[in-house]
């Protein structure tokens, strides 16, 4: 055969790609492969270790026997398979869970045949997702789940329970609901906050709580020390779980708040001058420590606090953690009965909460089960108040001033008349020192106030700002009803 008649290795390659895979792109532009019959998509341009389209393509031409092909050939023909793709649909790739069609999600149990849950109202059933429903983004934060168990009749629940040491039935409930937010692909749960006193096992419950919606590879890891290394960490897996925190600094807290209830940042792409690259998260946080000192206010309103208790008989770590990976396939198998339950529960949606979607979720679960999640969730967030207060001594002083206004009254002044009251409230007679971070100027008083809003408003003091003939006021009212929360307290 002559040199002509040979066909081009980049075209041997380009048919049996097309031949065997199914190529796509998502919505940023990111080109992805995905192997006929099967629910995992690689994008073709990685080269990571936990697998990438290269390789399984040269892996299939040699198994195939169409033998080896260098490097020139094989990125010809990726360059040609990517251009074709950029003409075909968009469609979006997930990590962990994924919304499916008729109020259905997924979730993917990680394992190599691609098996994965898919729950729909009326139960759930071990799949294999079709390519148009869900396609599962793959990486080394991706452990493998067992296939749960059917007919656990709730037993899985108690098993976990009985691992943990959580100090109180309300702290059971609050854990057991962020686990069924956990696979809602679309509503943000607030951050569990595993706290308690040295040797309360904090760690050993974080890590139980992250492998049954990770698998048994998952762990906990330190707080990387900037944010571009925890928001790579946060998109290559579903729950990020932060171990050992004993401050949040500002920067954190703001990238926690994002975390948690989702945020998009945009960067360079590399080798180009104008091109950039998008990334879009929000994903389930967990954290655990003893103490994080002074909790901003706006984290405050998207943290679970779950306190856990010393236990009464100390047990060997691989005595433990064979008993969880026995019991993890009924524990997983439990809380997907209990999931549609919850789902198939009607119940009112709380409006005076900063997490609605949890809240509601709260109360479908008091409404399956009779438990008292949702009061505990407003127990939980009034303890964060307390803890915001006392960690503020502005939001402290604000309190003083309005307890001297009658319920139904309402005081205006401009930022900076307040800042000089406020500042005179907190000196006294003896003219104290201000603390370190005290405002100095009307601006900054109004910015700190726009943080402790909820948090006061939770005290039932409203802050709000106006404008009359050009001149801006904040106004402070004591409301002459009392928040929900405190009429519940009434009643």
């Amino acid at each position: 055969m002559s040199e002509d008649d040979k066909t081009p290795a980049r075209a041997i390659i380009t048919d049996y790609a097309s031949e065997h895979f199914r190529y796509f792109r998502t919505a940023d532009g990111t080109v992805f492969a995905q192997r006929n019959g099967h629910p995992v998509a690689r994008p073709i341009r990685s080269q990571g270790t936990s697998g990438s389209h290269r390789q399984e393509l040269m892996v299939g031409l040699f198994r195939d026997g169409y033998g080896s092909f260098n490097g020139t050939a094989l990125k010809e023909a990726l360059d040609l398979i990517e251009a074709l793709a950029m003409s075909q649909d968009v469609q979006q790739v997930h990590i962990r869970v994924a919304p499916g069609f008729d109020g259905a999600t997924w979730l993917d149990l990680g394992r190599n045949d691609g098996k994965s849950v898919r729950i729909h109202p009326t139960g759930w059933d071990i799949l294999t997702p079709d390519p148009a429903e869900a396609c599962w983004r793959r990486t080394q934060l991706t452990g493998e789940l067992p296939l749960p168990a059917k007919d656990t009749g709730g037993k899985g629940i108690d098993l976990l329970l009985r691992l943990c040491n959580f100090a109180t039935a309300e702290t059971e409930c609050l854990a057991v609901a962020w686990l069924i937010g956990c696979l809602e692909p679309s509503v943000p749960v607030p951050a569990p906050f595993l706290t308690g006193p040295q040797g309360a096992g904090k760690s050993t419950g974080g890590r139980m709580l992250v492998r049954i919606i990770e698998g048994m590879s998952a762990d906990l890891r330190r707080a990387p020390k900037d944010e571009e290394n925890l928001i790579a960490a946060v998109a290559a897996g579903w729950v990020t779980a932060l171990d050992n925190l004993s401050h949040v600094a500002p920067d954190l807290s703001d990238l926690m708040c994002c975390i948690v209830t989702g945020a998009e940042t945009i960067k360079r792409a590399l080798y180009t001058d104008g091109d950039v690259v998008r990334a879009r998260y929000r994903r389930p946080l967990l954290l655990t420590g003893i103490d994080v000192g002074v909790i901003r206010p706006d984290l405050a309103e998207r943290l679970l606090p779950l306190r856990l208790e010393r236990p009464r008989t100390r047990r060997t770590e691989a005595e433990l953690w064979a008993e969880f990976g026995e019991v993890l396939p009924v524990v997983l198998g439990s809380l997907l009965d209990l999931t549609v339950q919850v789902r198939a529960a009607e119940a009112d949606i709380p409006t005076d909460l900063r997490m609605a979607d949890f809240a509601h979720l709260c109360a479908q679960l008091d409404a399956a089960t009779g438990w008292g999640a949702l009061s505990a969730y407003r127990a939980s967030l009034d303890d964060l108040n307390d803890d915001v207060i006392e960690g503020d001594l502005l939001a402290q002083t604000v309190l003083q001033h309005a307890a001297g206004l009658a319920p139904g009254d309402e005081e205006r002044m401009t930022s900076a008349e307040w800042l000089h009251c406020l500042t005179r409230l907190y000196a006294g007679e003896e003219l104290r020192p201000l603390p370190k971070g005290w405002p100095t100027t009307g601006k900054v008083l109004s910015d700190r106030l726009k943080r402790l809003q909820p948090t006061l408003a939770a005290r039932g003091v409203l802050i709000d700002w106006g404008r009359i003939n050009k001149a801006r006021y904040i106004e402070m009212t004591r409301p002459a009803t009392p928040p929900p929360h405190q009429q519940e307290q009434m009643h």
